[in-house]
């Protein structure tokens, strides 16, 4: 897969996230692995901050559950606004975690 064809799976798999519902980096780029060969959390994080403003960034935490550094606080109202579980200033991943289906 070239590099603008895993920019644009990357975004897709986002928009799919449904509402409430988050993924991390690292599943993201390990539900897209399978098609790419590629599975790193870095390069997802990478892609996002750089291409992610037009699909549901806030979705998108990392392993932790921890928000996207730099807009924790509107990340955080726009989870709580979709009814996703947090536990203090973190994602409940337990429970809002998400995976694609086949």
């Amino acid at each position: 897969m070239r590099p603008d064809e895993y920019v644009e799976a990357v975004l897709e798999l986002v928009e799919r996230i449904p509402p409430g519902r988050v993924m991390s980096y690292g599943a993201v780029a390990d539900a897209l692995a399978d098609r790419s060969g590629r599975a790193s959390a870095r390069l997802v994080g990478s892609i996002m901050a750089r291409h992610g403003g037009g699909v549901p960034w806030h979705r998108v935490v990392n392993a932790a559950g921890r928000l996207p550094p730099g807009h924790e606080r509107e990340a955080r109202a726009r989870l709580l606004a979709e009814g996703c579980p947090l536990r203090g200033d973190r994602v409940d991943v337990s429970r809002a975690g998400w995976h694609p289906g086949p």
